[in-house]
């Protein structure tokens, strides 16, 4: 079971840049897609971003952050980070690092695949 920790949520004006990063506490490899989920008040999640770690297919992204977002890996630190640029207002969520294990292979943009969360980390656009 990997345990992950999100950190770098907080406020940021319409048009700014957060990033976030994801630290397992196993390699991210023993998961075949490492994601960022978000949910805000209301609404359903969504699978935001998701990266494989067993190949370099291209990530996934919601529609909404394409060209915004950008998902990526770190191995050797056992990390994920997220960038987000050109934030929104419905930008705003709580945003769950996620990992969906050895078989979600080819599942990157699928929430419920998900199988293990971190904590969440607020982000708030103003």
């Amino acid at each position: 079971h990997v345990q992950l920790v999100e950190s770098g949520g907080g406020s940021a004006q319409a048009g700014g840049s957060l990033r976030l990063s994801c630290a397992a506490s196993t390699g991210t490899f023993r998961s075949a897609c490492m994601g960022w989920i978000r949910q805000a008040p209301g609404k359903e999640r969504e699978a935001t971003a998701g990266i494989s770690t067993i190949d370099l297919r291209t990530p996934s992204y919601v529609p909404s952050v394409e060209g915004r977002f950008t998902i990526s890996q770190d191995k050797a630190k056992n990390t994920v980070y997220l960038q987000m640029n050109s934030l929104k207002p419905e930008d705003t969520a709580t945003y769950y690092c996620a990992a969906n294990g050895a078989s979600g292979y080819g599942y990157c943009d699928i929430w419920s695949r998900y199988v293990n969360w971190g904590q969440g980390t607020q982000v708030t656009v103003s």
